[in-house]
């Protein structure tokens, strides 16, 4: 049979091509088998390390019905069951609008404060083909003291009641046994007592987690104020999260009276040193108002 010079150089051309093409489908299906990236998740075990905003948001859908307690101080002795027969807290309903961002409304007892908060999850940790080495979220938050005035020199406007505080929230997960965030803080009071005294504050935030078994978490919190108050100390929160049946349960000591970053960071006034240091928990409920679209 005779062929053309035309098919017989096909032929040899689509010959002399396979063993190229085979090599590259396999490089090309190797590469597909090596690309993946997963993003890093559970640096910390809750939306709050202690009192301050951790990197972690509740899921897209979800309502998270927070209490946040705290009682009097151990140095208050055993006259008041070493604070125990005081308390102060914080209810807050937080819910997750889409993957990366959530809101939060709050009112604590103590100064009869009101407070809102939004955090966004601007980068994430990722492992893998595209390995990122840190988690990156905003958190601003606007806080309402509602307590009445008791002076009556000067009857406040209501703007002046405002503060509010914008943070930079800044985490890796080392392994599963260690993370670390570091929290950048200006705060703003809309009025402060003195002209002498600053409207705008900074300090910086260290929080960590120490995992101890697998439900038992260690974590700790410090903040330290660059623009400081005269008679406040810095917060010092050292406490375990346990987990349970998919909730965690926060068991804490702490310096702060006060659970909204105006009073926590800026007003607190309790030293470890005197024992004014004060045992509380945080415990939540998550309710799935919209489930997501894969599992409708």
């Amino acid at each position: 049979m005779n062929f053309s010079p035309l098919v017989k150089l096909s032929v040899i051309v689509a010959f002399t091509a396979l063993p190229f093409a085979g090599a590259a489908q396999v490089d090309l299906f190797a590469e597909e088998e090596t690309a993946f990236t997963d993003k890093v998740t559970a640096t910390f075990k809750s939306t709050r390390v202690v009192n301050g905003q951790s990197i972690e948001n509740v899921g897209q859908g979800v309502l998270d019905f927070r209490i946040l307690h705290r009682f009097g101080q151990l140095s208050d002795g055993a006259y008041n069951l070493f604070g125990l027969d005081q308390a102060s807290m914080r209810l807050g309903l937080d819910y997750g609008i889409t993957k990366n961002l959530m809101v939060g409304i709050g009112r604590s007892t103590f100064e009869k404060q009101y407070d809102g908060f939004a955090k966004l999850r601007l980068l994430s940790q990722t492992t893998g083909s595209k390995n990122f080495p840190i988690s990156v979220s905003y958190a601003g938050t606007v806080i309402y003291k509602s307590l009445k005035n008791t002076t009556t020199a000067y009857v406040p406007y209501e703007s002046d009641r405002f503060s509010y505080a914008h943070q930079l929230l800044i985490a890796r997960k080392f392994g599963d046994y260690f993370s670390l965030q570091l929290t950048p803080t200006v705060f703003h009071y809309n009025l402060v007592e003195k002209s002498s005294i600053p409207n705008d504050f900074l300090a910086l935030g260290v929080s960590s987690r120490i995992r101890l078994s697998k439900r038992v978490n260690l974590t700790g919190e410090y903040f330290y104020r660059f623009t400081k108050l005269d008679g406040y100390q810095n917060s010092l929160s050292v406490g375990f999260d346990i987990e349970t049946g998919g909730h965690v349960f926060q068991l804490h000591v702490t310096n702060s009276t006060g659970m909204t970053e105006r009073t926590f960071i800026n007003e607190t006034t309790g030293e470890w040193g005197k024992g004014n240091i004060r045992f509380g928990f945080n415990i939540s409920r998550v309710f799935t108002v919209v489930k997501p679209k894969e599992f409708r």
